[in-house]
């Protein structure tokens, strides 16, 4: 059969991200006999178009929409970054040129596929990992056999097959350009129980981690047939307590591949043998889920570790010289202005990084957070969630809150708050030619900014 596969995400915050899972569904379509064609629409200048156009040239016999996010998880955006109203427009725009069935998918519609799919008007739903799932919903589509419209992954795929993605050149080469950052990914699940987080639901508890070899291997292709240059392991946390990253550095050290990586980092104890290990096998910077330095605060997040963890490990990267990145969110569970402060007079303390500090958390269904926000009153079992409602403890009033997080950081010139401000900087640099992180040109240029000072 003949598969269209149409990404829809078009945010470029904090950077243009590669449509890795749409990669991987392509991929495991093609190892299936399926003819894939793979439509990126912010590659496509958002043009409906020339979207028709690829559909009508290709005629497929199903379309595949991709759903990477519901909206942005900002609290202090507008309504305009909810992303599912242009997602019903696209779908809109399809029936019009086309009778082939159209399946949605991706971590998004994951989330809460009935109210998803029902807003979208789309004829059917893959919730869960969609390798396998998707192969099978085809095989009914094409017997005209009948069955559930939203399709949920039964089977947990196992690390011999998660496969690697089908990229597709001209998009690949897009995000090459415009953020260099491609993505990829050496392991799926989560085991640890953020209380607002939905990696575990979508991914399962455990790990499952590919082969190391095979990652080196897809990164071997990247940089040798497309020239990437950086890569960022969209892992859900990449410091796994098993160690697979250290096998997986091992592995890229022996490679010695001409490509710096980057990752997503939880701030657990981490040796200075392995950090060397890290640099060896091309790590350029850290990206870290701190979320408070307030113990209370910790614990309402159900986070697993202790402010002076925060402080440990960002102090270890200094010492070897990683740039890092922390992620802070204010206003969680147990928040108080005491924990305000708290969290506040620790992010001062983090020398040589970059601080994003985000207000309230967008609770999801299903998640711990929903469950403590209709105990708190905050909402009820009925609420629909389709549009982001946050959680804001009750413990301090968000306007006192933002107003005692603006004062301690107003001068702190790597402390971002609202992140806005860092986005937009970065949004200048990448207009002026840099790409990659981006954050880690601001740590350079703060640190050359206090030795002109000292002078």
């Amino acid at each position: 059969m003949k598969v269209f596969l149409l990404s829809t995400n078009t945010s470029l915050e904090p950077y243009p991200v590669y449509p890795q899972g749409m990669a991987m569904i392509a991929s495991a379509l093609s190892n299936a006999g399926h003819e894939v064609k793979q439509f990126d629409y912010l590659v496509s200048n958002e043009s409906e178009e020339l979207l028709g156009k690829e559909v009508l040239e290709f005629a497929p016999g199903v379309v595949g929409v991709s759903l990477r996010n519901i909206d942005n998880v900002d609290s202090f955006s507008d309504q305009s970054r909810w992303f599912l109203e242009q997602t019903r427009r696209i779908i809109d725009s399809l029936r019009e040129i086309t009778r082939a069935p159209i399946v949605v998918g991706g971590p998004a519609f994951s989330i809460m596929p009935e109210a998803i799919l029902e807003y979208l008007g789309a004829d059917f739903g893959v919730e869960g990992e969609g390798e396998a799932a998707v192969v099978k919903l085809l095989e009914r589509i094409q017997n005209n056999g009948h069955g559930p419209r939203i399709v949920r992954s039964k089977e947990v795929l196992h690390k011999s097959q998660l496969c690697s993605p089908l990229v597709d050149k001209d998009i690949l080469e897009y995000y090459n350009k415009e953020s260099g950052l491609p993505g990829l990914q050496t392991k799926r699940g989560c085991p640890h129980s953020c209380v607002y987080c939905s990696y575990p639901s979508l991914e399962g508890p455990f790990l499952r981690a590919r082969h190391p070899e095979e990652v080196v291997e897809d990164v071997a292709k990247l940089s040798r047939d497309h020239g990437v240059e950086h890569i960022f392991f969209t892992d859900s946390v990449f410091n796994d307590c098993r160690g697979h990253y250290l096998e997986l550095a091992l592995a890229l050290a022996r490679r010695n591949l001409p490509v710096r990586w980057s990752a997503f980092f939880r701030p657990d104890p981490i040796r200075d043998d392995d950090l060397d290990l890290l640099l060896h096998s091309g790590l350029l910077g850290m990206e870290v889920g701190s979320d408070s330095c307030a113990e209370p605060t910790l614990e309402g997040l159900g986070k697993g570790f202790c402010s002076s963890d925060v402080l440990r490990f960002n102090a270890a990267c200094v010492r070897r010289g990683i740039p890092v990145a922390h992620y802070f969110i204010i206003g969680g569970p147990n928040e108080t202005e005491a924990t305000i402060r708290e969290t506040l007079s620790n992010i001062g303390k983090l020398e040589d990084c970059v601080a994003f500090v985000y207000s309230g958390l967008r609770i999801l269904p299903g998640t711990k957070l929903h469950a403590h926000a209709i105990k708190e009153g905050i909402l009820d079992e009925s609420t629909s969630l389709l549009r982001p409602v946050y959680y804001h403890s009750p413990g301090i009033e968000r306007d006192r809150m933002h107003e005692i997080a603006a004062k301690a950081l107003d001068g702190c010139r790597n402390c971002f708050f609202p992140p806005q401000e860092a986005q937009d900087r970065m949004n200048v640099m990448r207009r002026f030619g840099y790409r990659g992180l981006i954050w880690d040109k601001l740590i350079e240029a703060e640190k050359k900014r206090t030795r002109r000072v000292q002078r």
